[in-house]
């Protein structure tokens, strides 16, 4: 009867994660689900030396494995003991990854049902203070001997297997164990009453770490449909094993539309800088074009690094847009070359050449440059994006205020509001940043229909919202 029996697996590897890194020790118990039926374990030769971390946390160092096998000889036993075997383990997504990686290069194809231990004892053991192997075996009296080594871990997982199918009662494993059980999927320390409250709507979902310190934010279309997928696949990267292992809850913030919670995942990123955020950490310009009078009272304007924090008169993603920008502009209103600065002099064309020629008019030039400047704000408009709400009682509003992006909300779809300029009353103030205003920008240039400039009085009705719905 192998289709009931379980592998019960526990390795010792050089390293956190599968790519890098080579299992030291393997142990396996097979259990039909009331008893223990074989056992077997063997030290493994990695091929690669034993870091001193893992030998002062094992005691396996590289001249305790100099004469094992290596896994490439015991690849055939660990295949037969595991072939058509349900994979028990606890956290199971750790010991797996290693097996089915080296399995994988000595040419077995192996696609076992798994099972984790850990996920089991918080369903079949509810509220226990922690549920780490040896914190199990304290709590529920479990004997565990040679602790961090393959057999030692594996015997103890075994008694704790054999106790878990005895006290469930309501037939949990039996649900876990189904290919197409979501809670299978989840990592290991992830309360699976967190995942179910998931909703299928556009939104913002937060990772917490044991410490409730959100990791990491994320925006989607359909938060449960985008929070499954992080935990499906197999990548055995460290980052994402690490990744997994350092989720211990979710919260999400459900939005109107998808702009919506791309600019709430952006503000959150910003004030919460997460440790597995990575992405929109690079997406803020790196230049900006800066204005300044210097002590003879000349108007300067100059292109150059936009270090955090600083205002600019306009940001630049590359340091050759803000340099064509200003020759444009002085160009344009002939303002005189010794007053423009283009960030790094070896850039050679756009340099201003030293010059005898006498000084422009202070009042003149400094009015070219204020006219300079104008123009550059006449494509700073003030308008809202309505959309449609959350639900059928509310509609949404994104609103921009002089080109910067000034905050969003909801309001109840029969408010009456006589000029679009009172909907500041309704939403919440965010920062603005070029990051931003370039996604509002691309989706006000995709809908136009949703788009109401500010600068005219357009009452609020229905006819606004006619296509949002």
């Amino acid at each position: 009867m192998k289709a009931a029996e379980y592998a019960i697996v526990d390795i010792e590897t050089t390293g956190g994660n599968a790519r890098g890194s080579r299992i030291t020790e393997i142990a396996i118990v097979i259990h039909d689900g009331e008893k223990v039926l074989d056992r077997w374990e063997t030290l493994v030769n990695p091929e690669q030396d034993i870091p001193a971390p893992i030998f002062a946390l094992t005691g396996i160092d590289n001249a305790l494995v100099r004469h094992a096998p290596t896994f490439e000889k015991v690849a055939d036993t660990v295949h037969r003991m595991l072939e058509g075997r349900t994979f028990v383990a606890h956290n199971v997504n750790f010991d797996f990854s290693f097996v089915r990686h080296q399995l994988a290069q000595e040419g077995y194809k192996w696609s076992p049902r798994k099972l984790c231990t850990v996920r089991a004892a918080r369903k079949i053991r509810p509220g226990l203070p922690s549920y780490s192997l040896g914190n199990l075996c304290r709590s529920l009296d479990i004997p565990l001997e040679n602790r961090h080594r393959a057999g030692g871990d594996a015997a103890a997982t075994a008694i704790l297997f054999s106790r878990l199918m005895e006290w469930d009662t309501e037939g949990d494993i039996e649900k876990m164990l189904k290919k197409t059980a979501q809670d299978q999927r989840l990592p290991p320390h992830l309360p699976p009453e967190d995942f179910e409250r998931l909703p299928e709507k556009p939104g913002v979902y937060y990772f917490y770490s044991y410490e409730k310190k959100v990791i990491y934010v994320g925006k989607a279309v359909n938060i449960r449909k985008r929070v499954a997928s992080h935990f499906s696949g197999n990548s055995i990267s460290s980052q994402r094993q690490n990744f997994l292992k350092d989720i211990y809850g979710i919260s999400f913030e459900e939005c109107a539309n998808e702009l919506m919670a791309l600019l709430l995942e952006c503000s959150e990123i910003q004030k919460l800088w997460p440790k597995y955020n990575r992405a929109l950490k690079r997406f803020e310009p790196k230049f900006g074009l800066y204005s300044y009078e210097a002590r003879n009272g000349y108007r300067y304007l100059a292109v150059g690094k936009l270090p955090k924090f600083q205002f600019c008169v306009q940001a630049y993603d590359r340091e050759h847009e803000g340099m064509d920008a200003l020759r444009e502009l002085a160009q344009k209103f002939e303002i005189d070359p010794r007053f423009c600065c283009y960030g790094r002099p070896e850039a050679g064309e756009f340099t201003p050449q030293p010059t005898t020629a006498s000084l422009p008019d202070l009042s003149v030039h400094n009015a070219c440059i204020v006219e300079a400047l104008d123009l550059l704000k006449q494509g700073q408009e003030s308008y809202a994006y309505l959309d449609k709400g959350r639900h059928a009682e509310e509609r949404s509003c994104v609103y921009v205020e002089n080109g910067a992006f000034c905050g969003m909300g909801y309001f109840p779809s029969d408010a009456t509001v006589s000029d679009l300029s009172e909907l500041k009353e309704y939403i919440d103030p965010y920062k603005s940043s070029h990051y931003v205003m370039k996604l509002i920008a691309s989706f006000a240039a995709r809908h136009p229909g949703k788009v109401k400039p500010i600068k005219k009085a357009i009452p609020l009705n229905a006819a606004n919202f006619e296509n949002f719905d």
